[in-house]
């Protein structure tokens, strides 16, 4: 009698979590996602933009939990936690929402200290925050976590002091987390997305035309590029996403 051969089990599918999904580079991000098959938990503030977009991702036939809110309420960070369970676990922590800060832009010595604090708490405490409530899925996973980062980061750009300051802060942290989760198995990157022409990059430049900045979704090769590197390969480094060569820390 012959022995039946077993089907083997189906791969389960990739899940990711991407913040600031509703809008800009989060919602090129989670398209690309999407259309390679991830099952995605999108978080945004504003509830009805991000419907609309997780309404066009279901095309894709992936699993699709909009979390509504702000990425500084803890609560939402649990609710977060809780979506991750629902699609079955964690590869992909894309942490791209973020806070620009007063507009105009003020120098650092005209800048009210309480939206340098909102700017600090969104853009450096809850990227930390969302790892640290996610950590045990990307352990089970050898996820990946990704922060975005900006050139204002190392630019000293007149005015983009709070928000320069901030994404410097977050590339540290990055670093940092790279090392510390290492040994978990889960890798941290930072990605300067470069110039885009965003609703932020409008705010920090109001009135003026800002349409020779390319879309974000000039970005795309290189996001297709970084989800088909090894983790480990890519652990610690710092990405341009409009650099020739992205290999290389920027």
């Amino acid at each position: 009698m012959t022995p039946r051969r077993r089907t083997p089990a189906p791969a389960p599918r990739r899940s990711a979590v991407v913040t600031g999904a509703s809008r800009g580079l989060g919602a090129v991000v989670a398209r690309l996602l999407a259309g390679e098959g991830y099952d995605l938990v999108l978080v945004a503030r504003h509830p009805r933009p991000l419907r609309a977009l997780a309404d066009q991702v279901r095309a894709f036939g992936g699993r699709i939990v909009e979390v509504p809110g702000d990425v500084t309420d803890a609560r939402l960070r649990q609710r977060v936690r809780r979506a991750v369970e629902r699609v079955g676990g964690l590869d992909l922590l894309v942490n791209n929402a973020s806070e620009l800060g007063p507009s105009p832009l003020p120098p650092l010595t005209e800048a009210p200290l309480g939206p340098l604090e909102r700017v600090y708490r969104v853009n450096v405490v809850a990227p930390i925050a969302l790892v640290r409530a996610l950590a045990p899925a990307l352990r089970r996973r050898h996820g990946l976590v990704v922060n975005v980062s900006s050139d204002a980061a190392v630019g000293g750009y007149p005015g983009w002091g709070i928000y320069g300051a901030s994404k410097a802060a977050l590339d540290l942290v990055s670093l940092t987390l790279a090392h510390e989760l290492e040994r978990a198995g889960v890798s941290v990157v930072a990605v300067d997305p470069g110039d885009m022409r965003t609703a932020m990059h409008q705010a920090a430049y109001p009135g003026e035309d800002i349409s020779d900045r390319p879309l974000p979704d000039v970005t795309l090769p290189f996001w297709a590029w970084l989800l088909g590197q090894p983790h480990g390969e890519i652990a610690g480094h710092r990405f341009r996403a409009q650099s020739e060569r992205w290999g290389a820390d920027a």
